[in-house]
């Protein structure tokens, strides 16, 4: 019965009914051993392939890339196997297909857990898009309804800006999440129920990672407060989705391509727009997200007033310019310390 549920949750997402092959990311946990299995059930052996990291930072990496090599061959599914920081730690398993080497980097390097969790993840989607790349495939991950409910609450915690509620899309470019309607509870029960084994991966419970901490804390404790919390916090994420694509809508028709709006038209704006405009400006030439620029409307607005020529760095790499009772938004160099600093000033 779960098998059938979690298809059916999978299948009704309608991720992998696209014409193209997939490239599962496998690192031999529960989710990523149920994201496999229900790729081969629905698409089969031969739209499949899977990459899995050896990182080789932890005493069990040989063991997780022995358990996926000996998955992937059981299932038939070609398996690609990229080994990062040097050569694997204690003896080399016989490889199902190739194997890619990643330049060494030593984990005292990377300045602290987040940075060695971002160097993981960068090896990992570098490997995975080259792979998809010569495929022309998709990138499937494991992310589950539980990772989506510690990442919104996580963004929550440690970033400003309505975004952080919207977690995980479903599908970015090349990258889906097919597993984002199942729980963690129902990837572990899948996985018991075809008789799957799995492999546990103990820096889960490393308090040192913020997301460790968000599940073993904040979420028990959002549980004591309501059993339903887990949900509440999903459906909320989707009711906010399809409200912002409406919002989205409203700052496009205000901008009507634009990439300059006049300050006399942005003071006329409800706050809330103007907010959302001057976000959308910064964000389009900065290339990246700047959800700060929204608290400084005012003093753009206040600029205006004074006439002729401003510069106000409205956060991350973006800076506005007011010329002439006309906002544009442009992409700051990187920040150069010292007198000759070139960034507008910090208001």
């Amino acid at each position: 019965m779960i098998c059938e549920q979690v298809r059916e949750a999978v299948r009704g997402g309608g991720l992998f009914a696209r014409d193209r092959p997939v490239v599962a990311m496998v690192s031999g946990g529960r989710d990523s051993t149920c994201l496999l299995d229900v790729a081969h059930a629905l698409l089969g052996a031969g739209a499949l392939s899977a990459l899995h990291v050896n990182y080789g930072l932890r005493e069990s990496a040989d063991s997780d890339e022995r358990h996926c090599v000996a998955l992937c061959g059981e299932l038939g599914v070609e398996l690609e196997v990229v080994r990062a920081g040097g050569s694997p730690i204690g003896s080399s398993p016989t490889d199902r297909g190739s194997t890619g080497d990643v330049a060494p980097q030593d984990a005292q390097e990377q300045g602290g857990s987040g940075n060695l969790q971002a160097w993981a993840r960068d090896v990992r989607y570098a490997a995975a898009g080259r792979m998809a790349q010569e495929r022309d495939a998709l990138i499937a991950t494991g992310h589950t309804a539980s990772d989506q409910v510690e990442t919104i609450l996580y963004r929550l915690a440690a970033s400003p800006g309505r975004r952080a509620l919207l977690g995980m899309v479903a599908a970015e470019g090349r990258l889906i999440r097919p597993l984002l309607a199942v729980t963690r509870e129902q990837t572990a029960a899948y996985c018991e129920a075809r008789g799957l084994q799995w492999r546990e991966d103990e820096s889960n419970d490393d308090e040192r990672y913020a997301r460790t901490r968000v599940r073993h804390g904040l979420i028990g404790a959002l549980r004591a407060v309501h059993p339903a919390a887990e949900a509440n916090v999903l459906r909320t994420a989707l009711l906010l989705r399809e409200e912002t694509a409406l919002l989205d809508e409203l700052v496009s028709e205000e901008l009507q391509g634009r990439s300059s709006i006049a300050i006399t038209r942005l003071r006329e704006l409800p706050a809330a727009l103007a907010r959302l405009v001057v976000v959308r400006l910064a964000e389009e030439a900065a290339g990246t997200y700047v959800p700060q620029a929204g608290a400084r409307v005012e003093e753009i607005i206040a600029l205006g007033r004074r006439g002729g020529r401003a510069e106000l760095h409205v956060g991350g790499r973006a800076g506005a310019v007011i010329d002439g009772g006309v906002l544009q938004m442009v992409k700051l160099p990187p920040r150069i310390t010292g007198p000759s600093d070139p960034r507008p000033r910090e208001g």
